[in-house]
């Protein structure tokens, strides 16, 4: 049988090391947090809209063009990214704009995808 070269054989615990990683582990609410974060993130549909708003404030009418979805389905997935705090919104006249929330988010999504185009 061959031996899994990615198992660590050794029983050594690195004490300072793990102390360490243990004083600066986050609570499980900042965990949860981002876990909910990169899930809201790991839809098709709310990539996509994050694309387009990484280029332009945008409002529905013109998000759904561009993804060629109707704009309930659209005005869904953005209260979605609203209520998670990834978007946000501003109303001019009858029309509601929007933008990625700050620039934490965009860079979040840029890496993101700089990390997806880097492997291919």
């Amino acid at each position: 049988m061959a031996k899994n070269e990615f198992v660590c054989d050794c029983n050594i615990i690195h004490q300072e090391i793990v102390d360490k990683t243990l004083k600066n582990m986050p609570d499980s609410y900042t965990f949860n947090s981002l876990a909910e974060f990169f899930k809201i993130l790991g839809d098709t549909t709310r990539a996509k809209i994050l694309f387009a708003l990484d280029q332009n404030e945008m409002c529905v009418c013109d998000i759904a063009n561009v993804l060629r979805m109707t704009k309930s389905s659209i005005s869904h997935q953005l209260g979605t990214l609203r209520r998670a705090g990834i978007v946000k919104c501003r109303r001019e006249g009858k029309e509601v704009y929007y933008t990625l929330d700050d620039d934490h988010v965009k860079k979040s999504f840029e890496l993101g995808l700089e990390h997806i185009n880097h492997r291919q």
